[in-house]
């Protein structure tokens, strides 16, 4: 498919954006004659490489599959909801369809702009307040990917000491965190688990400063810790980072960041990461809005459908057989709802 990638100066719209136009054009044969998927990005940007890259890598899938256009757009620093708003409206009034907000801050954007266009398939991740007929809300049960990374945590200390790392003190990273604890006692009901978020609220920064990522990691390291998950978006980076300077396990978090060109060089100290199948989720709205079937409402991943998982690509993850078999049975007693995993 031959794509022509523009960048574009988007003033009110975020600091950059590309365009791509698809080799469709009209009408398909399910009538779908929208521009392609518009994606505004969440706080952190593309290049992430974790939540918004995954939500990246279904736009790239829509265009590649689904033969259609797509613009992505980058949040600006210390925006406020109507530039949200605006960001969204540019898109609707340039005619692409799907618009998809990447994540749970673009709440009050969606519902508005929702409200105006009608006609236009809305979705918004992490996120399930919005209620509209155009409204797709695409969650997860992020709890259950969290409590492998708490089996494999437990299975594959050495000190019976980890930690958890959460961006913003939040009740979605709640659920990463009570996950996470659920599945590490599971293993051992007395092992010390270190417990931080880096920030208040996400205006602080919380998913967006690998530097505050490092010096908690680093922390909690010192304290004895040997494992770290982080659910940290921009700033787990920097969790990564100082596991790996100290030579101790990290887990990553949304996206396999075992497979991440940036974080290459210290791949081999990422154990596994929780996934959180949220390219499928960008990828599945789009294909039903250009199928003529558009889904609404929510829309909820799990274990069982694919929907959130663990990423087991590191070779030293494979050789630790034990935290292996651990992991695996764990995902099948859930699955299976012999374990119902907490979400506070």
């Amino acid at each position: 498919m031959a794509v022509a990638v523009i960048a574009l100066a988007a003033a009110g719209c975020g600091k950059s954006s590309s365009e791509s136009t698809g080799t469709s054009g009209g009408k398909n044969s399910s009538g779908y004659s929208g521009k392609g998927i518009g994606l505004a990005y969440d706080i952190g940007g593309k290049g992430d490489q974790s939540f918004n890259d995954a939500a990246y890598a279904g736009f790239q899938k829509a265009e590649k599959e689904l033969k259609i256009g797509g613009r992505d757009v980058e949040p600006s620093d210390n925006e406020t909801d109507a530039d949200k708003v605006q960001r969204l409206e540019q898109l609707a009034k340039a005619g692409y369809n799907p618009i998809i907000g990447v994540g749970f801050v673009y709440a009050p954007a969606v519902k508005e702009v929702a409200a105006k266009y009608p006609k236009i398939t809305f979705g918004i991740i992490d996120d399930d307040t919005v209620k509209a007929s155009n409204v797709a809300d695409m969650v997860f049960h992020e709890e259950q990917s969290s409590y492998l990374a708490g089996v494999a945590a437990a299975k594959a200390t050495k000190k019976n000491h980890i930690g958890f790392i959460g961006g913003v003190d939040i009740p979605l990273i709640h659920k990463f965190r009570a996950g996470f604890v659920e599945g590490a006692k599971s293993v051992n009901p007395k092992i010390k688990i270190e417990s931080q978020y880096l920030t208040q609220t996400p205006q602080e920064g919380g998913f967006a400063s690998p530097d505050k990522g490092k010096d908690a990691a680093n922390g909690q390291i010192e304290a004895g810790a040997d494992v770290l998950y982080q659910a940290a978006g921009l700033s787990g980076q920097g969790v990564i980072q100082a596991a790996a300077a100290h030579k101790v396990w990290a887990i990553g978090v949304d996206s396999d960041q075992y497979q991440q060109s940036a974080l290459a060089k210290y791949k081999d100290y990422i154990l596994g990461s929780a996934l959180k199948n949220v390219g499928g989720a960008v990828y599945d709205l789009t294909k039903s809005v250009v199928d003529g079937k558009p889904l609404n409402g929510e829309q909820r991943g799990d274990l069982k459908t694919g929907g959130v998982g663990f990423a087991d690509s590191n070779p030293k993850y494979k050789a630790l057989k034990d935290v292996v078999a651990a992991v695996d049975k764990a995902k099948q007693d859930i699955i299976d709802g012999k374990v119902t995993v907490a979400t506070q």
